[in-house]
């Protein structure tokens, strides 16, 4: 593979801002890609994105921004009270009509973010103020308030706050934990991996 691959991604949340080029960089060397680049993700508001010409807009402007070689967009929102397996192929096929030529994944969190951390709670034991030992739910992506369930476990009397804990756990919490258990973190990576090999 020549030359540096680009992964652009686009993201609802400013917590994500920072903790998503962290994931994408520690996917990038497990999979022993070094030579990565990784923009500061568009951040999208998750009503906008889902609404009428909002994915497309948004890959439009990270191909037209940061795509001039190998690599992909990636696309990242929370299900929330949406269907993942609704929702995300329904976004993928917008977004790949407006740009076709692009290598395109769209990843639905089921429910949210932070049940990723749910899902590998074993290795943030102790970690950012959790208490130790940290045992994980018995399923993870079912918690309907993952920040709550991280907030309750927290022994320092502080409340987890995305903007100062997201990106922080991104890079501590296990990835194969995680994978094991959360099958959305699990799509994740297998559709990050696809981008890094450039779409292959």
């Amino acid at each position: 593979m020549s030359g540096p691959v680009t992964i652009a991604s686009v993201v609802e949340g400013h917590g994500e801002m920072t903790a998503v080029p962290e994931l994408l960089r520690r996917i990038a060397y497990a999979s022993g890609i070094w030579e990565v680049r990784i923009p500061e993700p568009q951040r999208v508001p998750r009503g906008s994105l889902i609404a009428a010409g909002g994915i497309e807009a948004a890959v439009r402007k990270a191909a037209a921004l940061h795509m001039t070689g190998l690599g992909g967009i990636l696309v990242l929102i929370d299900a929330d009270k949406d269907c993942p397996a609704a929702l995300g192929p329904a976004l993928l096929s917008r977004a790949r009509e407006a740009r076709g030529d692009k290598e395109i994944a769209v990843v639905i969190a089921h429910k949210e973010f932070e049940a990723w951390f749910l899902a590998a709670a074993k290795s943030l034991s102790g970690r950012r103020g959790l208490i130790d030992p940290l045992e994980p739910p018995p399923d993870p992506e079912g918690i309907r308030d993952a920040k709550g369930w991280l907030t309750a476990r927290k022994a320092d009397g502080t409340s987890y706050k995305e903007t100062a804990d997201q990106a922080a756990l991104a890079a501590l919490f296990d990835l194969e934990q995680a994978r094991g258990s959360a099958p959305s973190f699990d799509k994740f990576c297998r559709d990050v991996e696809r981008l890094l090999r450039g779409g292959s």
